[in-house]
């Protein structure tokens, strides 16, 4: 998963890139599994006259569900980014409507990261980038080998790869 290269401005390369953890996937896996088994179940306990109508019913009330507990937490999942380059941090994230952030490298001031137990048990953490702007901090939940990421972030603020020519 890389960054659109009409994203980079020219001597800008990606350092890290990366979308949320699967973990947020978990819950819509779970309600997809029920959601079959139930549907699944329910088709082959109806009987009678109606039961044609009764089947649609079922599959469309599946649908449904599927569409919103499933569908579109994958899209969301699949549409969100996070790229670190050699001089800003940028976000994109959106299914229909598209939602961007950058930050530029010489305004961020800090970078940690926060790991629950059930993040440190899954490898992946929130990580938090600290700037001079009034929002003050921007939190990006559920980054994958966070510590590595924010290692690698310091490591590019501290010894950047590029110069700029303004001598950032």
């Amino acid at each position: 998963m890389g960054l659109q290269p009409k994203l980079l401005n020219e001597g800008e390369h990606v350092i890290v890139a990366t979308r949320t953890h699967v973990k947020v996937l978990l819950w819509p896996t779970v309600i997809l599994l029920v959601t079959f088994g139930v549907a699944g179940y329910a088709i082959s306990k109806v009987g009678g006259s109606s039961a044609g109508t009764i089947r649609i019913i079922i599959i469309a009330i599946t649908v449904v569900i599927l569409a919103v507990f499933v569908l579109v937490p994958f899209l969301k999942w699949l549409s969100t980014t996070y790229a670190f380059t050699n001089r800003r941090l940028i976000t994109r994230s959106g299914v229909l409507s598209r939602r961007g952030h950058d930050i530029p490298v010489h305004r961020i001031s800090d970078v940690a990261f926060e790991r629950g137990l059930m993040d440190r048990f899954l490898g992946c953490g929130t990580l938090i980038v600290s700037d001079a702007s009034e929002t003050g901090r921007v939190e990006l939940h559920d980054i994958p080998k966070v510590e590595t990421v924010q290692l690698t972030i310091q490591q590019e603020l501290v010894h950047p790869s590029d110069k700029t020519d303004d001598g950032a």
